[in-house]
């Protein structure tokens, strides 16, 4: 019996890291979506070039704030701190723990039974959202700066395989 139980715990353990990065990612996704939802749309910045062109013009076009590579490399610095928001929750049927919110962003009472809430799971969820935030930079940046569909699924099940078990999660888990 200790033997089975010694063959299984690494098989436990890398499960409990694919839900943790998987957890991680999609939490970052859903954090970055609302707060890119929060900014004014009226709001633009100029980008391009600031050189003077031989015709006496300049190359400067001016784009909306809220997907901007600024504001999404400024939102990628510090969206991984709201991973204090969010608890562990272990699905009974599957084993698979899954990361959700415990602090609402309007104020509204959230559902929290089964939902594990301590300071171990927000460290680990911050520091995978962190490493998350780092290696895959380019493609957050280059996916949420256009507006597209299921940027979970496609980066975080298609793009990094951090997810490969999650496909049939429902986007409107997180």
């Amino acid at each position: 019996m200790g033997l089975a139980a010694a063959l299984l715990l690494p098989t436990a353990c890398a499960r409990r890291s694919q839900d943790l990065h998987c957890g991680a990612c999609r939490a970052l996704v859903d954090e970055l979506e609302w707060e890119i939802a929060q900014v004014d749309p009226r709001k633009t910045i100029q980008m391009g070039s600031f050189r003077i062109n031989p015709d006496g013009s300049q190359s400067v076009v001016e784009v909306p704030y809220a997907r901007s590579e600024a504001h999404l490399t400024e939102l990628l610095e510090r969206v991984c701190e709201k991973m204090q928001e969010y608890g562990e929750q272990l699905d009974p049927g599957t084993q698979r723990r899954s990361y959700v919110r415990v602090l609402s962003r309007d104020g509204t009472k959230l559902e929290l039974s089964g939902v594990s809430i301590h300071g171990d799971v927000a460290s680990s969820l911050k520091f995978a959202c962190e490493s998350i935030a780092e290696e895959y930079e380019d493609e957050l940046i280059e996916f949420l700066s256009h507006e597209a569909d299921n940027v979970k699924d496609r980066l975080c099940s298609k793009r990094t395989d951090l997810c490969d078990h999650a496909l049939h999660i429902p986007h409107d888990e997180l």
